[in-house]
């Protein structure tokens, strides 16, 4: 799985669209007792996610593999087919910009 977006959401949640269009959410509660992933408790913290395509990255450098994710996430639909157009296009542009 690659994901096409990544939203954080209240109560240690991330909303979660991959790029064949599913929608799902992934509950990171079960991981705030591992020492990984302490500096998550703070709300303040868990809001800071990069997305990296193949994971998920926050600022305090603790990380989710998108294999991880896709292993225990709920899925919960399909993303409107422009919205996913329109996300791979961003992800194109962003890529370019790096070269």
């Amino acid at each position: 799985m690659r994901i096409a977006e990544i939203r954080p959401e209240p109560n240690w949640v991330l909303s979660i669209v991959a790029d064949d269009g599913r929608v799902g959410s992934f509950d990171l509660k079960p991981y705030l007792g591992y020492e990984a992933f302490s500096n998550l408790r703070d709300h303040s913290e868990f809001m800071k996610i990069s997305n990296g395509g193949y994971f998920v990255e926050w600022d305090c450098g603790a990380d989710l593999s998108a294999d991880t994710i896709e292993a225990r996430w709920r899925i919960v639909g399909k993303a409107a087919q422009q919205t996913m157009a329109d996300t791979r296009e961003q992800n194109r542009s962003r890529s370019e910009r790096g070269r």
